[in-house]
């Protein structure tokens, strides 16, 4: 089973207009590719990675030179093992990328690098960014979400961040539990960074975690 696989498809095909990359083939057809590419692999665990790029060609900026769009795609064999105990974040002090590009999802990982080098040099696992208004952003290719202390499930609106297709996922899945009253609410909305530090809970939220916990950040203790 290729978990999530029309989600992240539909995103990536998203970006790719938003780039002006015209895809090779349909959406079906790189979905059959994809499906087949994980089938003849034989990885029951591990993931599927896949580029849409302007294709080959020149080395110049623009795509006039390039003939045709490329899809690449290459099946990794891996086991996911939790890190039960949590880690602890740092602030970037990296500028997060400008709206129009973080939204997108790219191969644009420069800034994402060097937020995490960043971090790594504090001992930290990764680093969180925070936008200029001062609200909760997300993390080098990972979303953040947190509970408060009042059981609601809080994440950071997705107008300035991409939005996660696993993040999305949990909003989904999270519903059952205010059904079950494990759960006040779920709210996307504006987080402040004391409003985010006060929380019972924290997490990374991401395809290859998928739910990483948080214990510290800026030094600072998240919940007990």
């Amino acid at each position: 089973y290729i978990y999530e696989l029309d989600d992240h498809l539909d995103r990536l095909l998203g970006s790719a207009s938003m780039a002006k990359i015209a895809p090779p083939f349909p959406k079906s057809t790189l979905k059959s590719i994809l499906i087949q590419t994980t089938a003849v692999s034989q990885c029951k665990r591990g993931s599927l990675r896949y580029w849409l790029s302007a294709g080959p060609g020149d080395f110049l900026l623009s795509s006039a030179g390039c003939p045709t769009s490329a899809f690449y795609a290459v099946v990794v064999e891996e086991d996911y093992v939790p890190l039960e105990q949590g880690v602890k974040v740092t602030t970037s002090t990296v500028r997060m990328k400008p709206p129009e590009f973080a939204t997108m999802k790219s191969v644009n990982y420069l800034p994402n690098v060097l937020a995490v080098l960043e971090a790594e040099e504090k001992g930290a696992y990764t680093s969180i960014w925070v936008d200029d208004d001062g609200y909760v952003a997300e993390g080098p290719n990972v979303n953040v979400a947190f509970i408060s202390p009042s059981k609601e499930l809080l994440l950071p609106s997705f107008d300035k961040i991409l939005g996660g297709c696993t993040a999305k996922r949990l909003i989904t899945l999270a519903a059952a539990l205010v059904d079950q009253g494990l759960l006040k609410s779920v709210c996307v909305e504006n987080i402040t960074v004391d409003q985010a530090k006060g929380s019972a809970e924290m997490m990374l939220v991401g395809s290859g975690l998928p739910i990483l916990p948080i214990t510290m950040w800026d030094e600072q203790p998240i919940g007990d």
